[in-house]
């Protein structure tokens, strides 16, 4: 799929003013529009036309183009990176004139609002929904918490000229939300035209990433460590897990990679998940002579190959 230029097609500079693309727009039309205009590809110059003001005329459409097509030129071999959105909430998309390269960008959050030609109907139409990620803790879903957080939408200044101002909001999290959870923020979404309300705010949750956690629904699996003599001789261990600390017994013998399982002490819910414990046995560093005298008489002492199970 080729890059497209919407600058170039409108045959503006990146730094145009929306009243500077709104004027390239309106006489372009004139020439193009298949309605009056004798040029051979009139038809298809007017849709290239169209698609341009399409997203350089949205604040929000603009912001995203301007950010995933820095280094990128007109015709050049483009696929959108995974995720290249985060952070951008559009308004909406017409598919009437898109290409391959509008819809693989903006096919996907198409609404409800849609621009015809040079004019912009105003409507009575509910706001748009939003959506949005938040990261947390894992331990925010055991106990709840408030976060703040910060979203960037787009604003037009006093020169016509797009900016990103900064919306600041103390999120609730309530207790026992799981990853992939969305939280609704009643009429905190995009504005409604005419006399309609707000749309809403929904934010999905994900949990900040942590070697020490791996997530299964409710179900948390926490790596553990513990020394040779714990595991080889068993006894009670102290642990902090997300829920607080607790005591455990660790059976004799153990090995890395086994896991004890504490009873619907996972993420909190109607059915409470389980805590896996998983042993990672950890052995102490050979620092000083003393160690190593320590390590070699266990050598000498010990009649332990691991290797000696391995198929030849």
């Amino acid at each position: 799929m080729e890059f497209k230029d919407y600058y170039q097609s409108l045959g503006v500079a990146r730094t145009a003013t929306q009243d500077d693309i709104k004027k390239a727009y309106r006489k372009l039309a004139r020439k193009f529009h298949p309605d009056v205009s004798k040029e051979p590809n009139a038809e298809a110059r007017m849709k290239e036309v169209n698609e341009a003001y399409a997203v350089l005329s949205d604040p929000e459409k603009r912001t995203a183009y301007d950010n995933i097509g820095q280094g990128y030129q007109a015709g050049q071999e483009f696929r959108p990176p995974p995720d290249w959105d985060a952070g951008h909430e559009f308004s909406g998309a017409d598919s009437e004139y898109a290409s391959d390269f509008f819809e693989s960008l903006f096919g996907h959050m198409r609404g409800a609002r849609k621009q015809q030609g040079q004019r912009h109907q105003q409507m009575n139409i509910p706001g748009e929904d939003q959506h949005a990620k938040i990261v947390i803790d894992l331990s925010d879903a055991f106990h709840g918490a408030v976060r703040q957080l910060v979203l960037k939408e787009p604003q037009i200044d006093a020169s016509g000229h797009v900016f990103m101002q900064e919306r600041r909001l103390d999120v609730k999290i309530p207790k026992g939300v799981k990853e992939g959870q969305h939280i609704r923020l009643s009429g905190l979404g995009l504005p409604g035209m005419g006399s309609n309300k707000p749309g809403d705010l929904y934010l999905e949750v994900h949990f900040a990433p942590n070697d020490q956690y791996r997530i299964d629904g409710r179900d948390v699996f926490q790596k553990t460590p513990v020394t040779p003599w714990e595991a080889a001789l068993g006894g009670e261990i102290e642990v902090a897990t997300p829920d607080g600390k607790v005591k455990v017994t660790v059976p004799a013998d153990s090995q890395s990679g086994r896991k004890l399982r504490l009873k619907a002490r996972g993420i909190p819910g109607k059915q409470n998940g389980d805590l896996y414990l998983v042993l990672d046995v950890v052995l102490p560093a050979a620092k000083t002579d003393r160690d190593r005298e320590i390590y070699k008489m266990m050598a000498n002492e010990m009649a332990f190959n691991p290797r000696q199970e391995l198929p030849a």
